[in-house]
C-alpha cells in the first residue's frame, strides 16, 4: 500500500510567542519540534505550508465578536483597563495577556483551518498542525492556557463536507471546549482519554457525561487515575476506538496528540511513553480515513518536541534513528540525545485492573445505546475558507535542499529555557531580542 499524502502546515513565527515568565506553556517547543523534523528529513515525505492566519470573520464562526474584540484590544500595556472584561472573559493567571496574543491566536487556527480544508479537498489524506489542539478555549471564554479553540472551528469546517468526524483526545487533561461546543449534536463524537478527579483540571470528563437531545451518547468520556502505562492505556484506547468506529462509522477524524500523558511531563500524572503515545497515532491512522492530527498540552518541552517528530515519522512512515541528529538545539536533550527519553521517576500506578474492567465495560455499554450510526441530510456545501496551492516543500525525497527549505530551518531566539533556569535566562533572552 503507497504512502498517504501527507500536508503539514508551521509558520516559523508561531514558536517565538512568549506566555511570561515561570508559565508552563512554552511555544518555543513548536520551534523545536519543526527543527527535529527537518534535520530528520521528515519533510521531505510532506508537502510543507505555511499557514495563513484566521481572519476576524473566521474566528467569529464559534467565537463571540465581543470575546474577540476583547482579545485584539487588550495588551500588556493596557491591561489594567481592562479589569473587568479580564474576569468577565477568564482571562489573567492560567490565561496570561502576552505581547501578539491575538496574532498567535490567528497563526494556530489559521493553519487547523487550512489543514481541515486541504482534507475537505481530498488534497491530502493526513494533515498535521502541531501548533493547534488548544481545546479547552469555549465562545466567549479562555481555559487552560487557550485562548481560540481551533479544534471546534477546524471541525465546523470539515462538517461542510464530512457527515460525521471523530474526535479523539489523548491530552491528559479532558477535552471539555470541544466536548460543550458539540455537545448537543450526533455529527460529531467526541472521544477524551484522561486523569479524571482530585480537582484535576478541568474537572470535567466524568463517564456519565454522555451528551444531551441529538447528541446523548455521542460523548465518550474514559476517565484515567494517575500512574497508567503503556500497556494499560493501550488496553483501554484500542478496544474502545474500535468500538467507536464500528458503532459510529466516521467519515473523517481528528485527532488530538497532547503530550502532557508522557511520563515526566511538568504538568502530567501519566507515565506514557513515546512509543506508547505513538501507538494511539499508529492505531488511529490504521483506519485509514481522512485525518487531521492536532498538537495540545505537553510543559516538558524537550518530551513534546520529540513526540511530535516521532508521531510525525509515523504518519509518514518512516523509520528514525532514536539517535537525535545535531542541531543548534541538541544541549537541551542531554544527557541522552534520544529520540526516544527512557520512563524515569515513574508514578505509581492508581488503575487497578476492577477500575479499568469498569471503565471499559461502562463505555462499550453507552456505545451501544447507538441504535446505528446518525443518517446526514443532503446540504448545501459552502465554499473552503481559503486555499493555498503554494507548498513551502514538495514532497520528493529525492531533491537536495532548496532555497525555501533552508528559509524554513531559521527559527527564534525565544525562551530555550525550563525549570529551574525558566524565569532567569527566559527573560535574559527577550532583553537580547
Amino acid at each position: 500500500m503507497s504512502r498517504p499524502r501527507v500536508c503539514y502546515f508551521h509558520d516559523q513565527e508561531v514558536g517565538s510567542y512568549y506566555y511570561g515568565a515561570g508559565h508552563p506553556m512554552k511555544p518555543h517547543r513548536l520551534a523545536l519540534t519543526h527543527n527535529l523534523v527537518l534535520n530528520y528529513g521528515l519533510h521531505k515525505y510532506m508537502k510543507v505550508y505555511k499557514p495563513h492566519r484566521a481572519s476576524d470573520e473566521e474566528l467569529e464562526v464559534f467565537h463571540s465578536r465581543e470575546y474577540l474584540e476583547f482579545l485584539q484590544r487588550i495588551t500588556p500595556d493596557n491591561a489594567s483597563l481592562y479589569h473587568d472584561e479580564m474576569r468577565k472573559f477568564n482571562v489573567g493567571e492560567d490565561c496570561p495577556v502576552f505581547d501578539g496574543m491575538y496574532d498567535y491566536c490567528k497563526i494556530y487556527a489559521g493553519a487547523s483551518l487550512d489543514a481541515a480544508v486541504k482534507l475537505n479537498t481530498g488534497a491530502c489524506d493526513i494533515a498535521v498542525s502541531w501548533s493547534g489542539g488548544l481545546h479547552h478555549a469555549r465562545l466567549d471564554e479562555a481555559s487552560g492556557f487557550c485562548y481560540v479553540n481551533d479544534i471546534v472551528l477546524a471541525i465546523i469546517e470539515m462538517l461542510k463536507y464530512y457527515g460525521r468526524v471523530l474526535y479523539i483526545d489523548i491530552d491528559i487533561h479532558h477535552g471539555d471546549g470541544v466536548q460543550d461546543a458539540f455537545y448537543t449534536t450526533d455529527r460529531v463524537m467526541c472521544v477524551s482519554f484522561h486523569k479524571y478527579g482530585n480537582g484535576f483540571f478541568p474537572g470535567t470528563g466524568a463517564i456519565d457525561e454522555l451528551g444531551v437531545n441529538s447528541g446523548r451518547y455521542y460523548s465518550v468520556n474514559v476517565p484515567l487515575l494517575d500512574g497508567i502505562d503503556d500497556q494499560g492505556y493501550l488496553s483501554l484506547f484500542k478496544p474502545v476506538i474500535q468500538n467507536v468506529m464500528d458503532f459510529y462509522r466516521p467519515h473523517a477524524i481528528v485527532l488530538q496528540c497532547g503530550a502532557d500523558s508522557l511520563n515526566c511531563d511538568r504538568l502530567g500524572r501519566f507515565n506514557l511513553s513515546l512509543a506508547g503515545h505513538g501507538e494511539c497515532v499508529r492505531f488511529v491512522k490504521g483506519f485509514n480515513l481522512p485525518t487531521l492530527v492536532l498538537g495540545g498540552g505537553g510543559y516538558t518541552i524537550k518530551n513534546v518536541s520529540r513526540c511530535w517528530t516521532n508521531e510525525t515519522a509515523i504518519i509518514v512512515e518512516q523509520d528514525v534513528s532514536n539517535d537525535l541528529p545535531f542541531s543548534e538545539y541538541t544541549e537541551y536533550f542531554a544527557p541522552d540525545f534520544q529520540l526516544h527519553p527512557p520512563v524515569t521517576n515513574t508514578i505509581h500506578n492508581d488503575n487497578t485492573p476492577s477500575y479499568m474492567q469498569f471503565v471499559r465495560q461502562s463505555v462499550v455499554e453507552n456505545l451501544r445505546s447507538l441504535a446505528c450510526a446518525p443518517a446526514v441530510q443532503l446540504h448545501y456545501v459552502p465554499p473552503p475558507i481559503f486555499v493555498d496551492d503554494d507548498p513551502l516543500w514538495e514532497n520528493d525525497p529525492d531533491v537536495r535542499d532548496n532555497k525555501r527549505e533552508l528559509e524554513m530551518r531559521v527559527e527564534s531566539r525565544l525562551e530555550y529555557y525550563e525549570d529551574d533556569k525558566d524565569q532567569d535566562h527566559a527573560q535574559e533572552e527577550i532583553d537580547d531580542i
